[in-house]
């Protein structure tokens, strides 16, 4: 007997196993929302121990820069707090990685929305995703041509410090 694949004749897939129904809602959301030919970009801060995001079309690791969870005054904040995101980019390494990531998506997303690309993720990780990740992100989320219509997340922001 042949059973029929839906999986076969889809022209997407997300794969669900690691999302809860609002991170679900939200990659949803991301990829379908609009109807022009403009490609979507959103941007997404994550922690590497939460495992990778499985939206993500273009993975970053910023690891290489000097962690906030070391330093007593910054570790229970967030990347979105002042504090944390001079520490973060007040590193030279964080300038010139946000320079050449900049330049990278610059080159890169005119070709993808020329592909017939709908949405690209970008995704930024670093150890826990709630202080270098999130600073960096939402600095490159300044500087991207205000072209695509742009979303930010922040997939592991709210767990805490576990």
């Amino acid at each position: 007997m042949e059973r029929w694949s839906l999986r076969a004749d889809a022209s997407a897939y997300v794969d669900t196993a690691h999302l809860n129904v609002h991170q679900l809602k939200g990659v949803v959301h991301e990829r379908y929302r609009r109807g022009s030919d403009v490609l979507a970009v959103t941007l997404l801060s994550f922690g590497f121990k939460h495992g990778l995001p499985a939206e993500a079309d273009v993975v970053l690791d910023v690891r290489f820069l000097p962690n906030p969870y070391f330093v007593e005054a910054l570790s229970a904040s967030t990347g979105e707090e002042a504090a944390v995101r001079d520490f973060v980019l007040g590193n030279p390494d964080a300038g010139e990685f946000l320079d050449k990531t900049q330049s990278l998506l610059e080159f890169l997303l005119p070709r993808a929305e020329r592909e017939g690309k709908a949405y690209l993720t970008v995704a930024v990780g670093c150890t826990g995703g709630r202080h270098r990740s999130v600073a960096v992100v939402q600095e490159l989320a300044k500087r991207l041509p205000e072209r695509h219509p742009l979303t930010v997340r922040h997939r592991d922001l709210g767990r805490g410090r576990d």
